[in-house]
């Protein structure tokens, strides 16, 4: 394992005011993602939707990496160029969604594991063979009554330390994505008792399976009230309890956050990671704070495509802006009035 290798493909995934788009939609999630805006889901539409953003112009500017999905992975574009080598050939690293989704925690109802780790050693040398330079794993922690269970917690840090080492060792850098859902009525207080016993639990399990935190990032939810709370804590809240929430659990040897949109709106999303980033740079932090968004940088452009080849140029200026204004969150320089700012592709 060449730990000095993945500890600076690591920072570079955090590079300042940039971060990584989360297209790594599984063939059941993004089917629903194109039934809202009344697309089929086929293979060709689904290439030509992930083609159309990593073409679009300047991204490379505020996108360091692209998650992605095995069947994307393995697709060339319209001229016959890997998706892979497209983003590589743009100074985007792409990287590689590896678990194989939840199924019910058996023992503890209303709670999940993640499964993939049966033969995930091969699985990743291929990919490091096919040109993709980091993995990904989600494990979901659920918020409600009675949970989550510290063993639904133990259970999941374990799998996620596991999938991480075998990723180091293949010379991947592993994100490691524990996400306490919003789902629920929670306030932001069971949300941060949630997260923090999640995270303590998820480095304890890194440090007993020898992962070498500099060559890895957490890739977490923001501490937020539940989605449908009656009282929804403010962005300043949130980002208050995020940062405290951190420093009470994230060691100072892990390079970054690349926190989940997890449900949040793309507007939602952006001034929450503004106003966590705003208040790391009041306390201090030894980490920087970034973003990994599937639907924060995705349903604005999704929209405006709609499924037809002849929307191309509107949907790649609407994912053109959102990249634009979560970079300048990450720098704590996001302000409202940018949502109207133009672009031109």
């Amino acid at each position: 394992m060449d730990t000095e290798k993945l500890a600076a493909a690591a920072r570079a995934l955090v590079t300042p005011g940039k971060g990584i788009l989360a297209a790594d939609e599984s063939s059941g999630t993004i089917k629903r993602r194109f039934d809202s805006i009344n697309a089929e889901s086929t293979e060709d539409n689904r290439r030509n939707y992930r083609e159309m953003l990593f073409r679009t112009d300047d991204i490379e500017a505020w996108i360091s990496g692209v998650i992605l999905y095995d069947e994307t992975a393995r697709q060339k574009g319209v001229d016959g160029t890997p998706l892979v080598r497209l983003l590589s050939d743009r100074g985007i690293v792409p990287g590689i969604k590896v678990d194989k989704g939840t199924q019910p925690l058996a023992g503890s109802p209303g709670e999940l594991i993640t499964e993939g780790l049966d033969g995930l050693g091969q699985r990743l040398a291929e990919y490091y063979e096919m040109g993709l330079r980091f993995a990904k794993w989600r494990a979901v922690i659920t918020v409600g009554e009675g949970i989550p269970t510290p063993y639904c917690i133990e259970a999941n840090a374990h799998a996620l330390a596991r999938y991480a080492a075998v990723s180091q060792h293949a010379g991947l850098v592993p994100i490691v994505e524990p996400e306490v859902l919003m789902d629920g009525d929670h306030g932001i207080d069971d949300c941060y008792a949630a997260t923090k016993a999640t995270l303590q639990e998820t480095f304890a399990q890194l440090s007993r399976q020898g992962v070498a935190l500099a060559g890895m990032l957490l890739k977490p939810n923001m501490v937020v009230s539940g989605s449908s709370a009656s009282n929804r804590a403010d962005p300043a809240t949130v980002a208050a309890m995020t940062v405290e929430c951190f420093k009470q659990t994230i060691p100072a040897a892990m390079p970054g956050v690349v926190f989940l949109s997890g449900g949040q709106t793309d507007n939602e999303a952006t001034v929450n990671l503004n106003a966590i980033n705003v208040e790391a740079a009041k306390v201090g932090v030894p980490w920087a704070l970034s973003f990994s968004f599937g639907r924060g940088l995705q349903s604005a452009p999704l929209k405006a495509w709609g499924g037809k080849a002849k929307q191309a140029p509107a949907a790649q200026a609407a994912f053109k802006l959102r990249a634009r204004l979560t970079s300048a969150a990450q720098l704590g320089k996001y302000t409202p009035d940018m949502e109207t700012q133009s672009v031109t592709v």
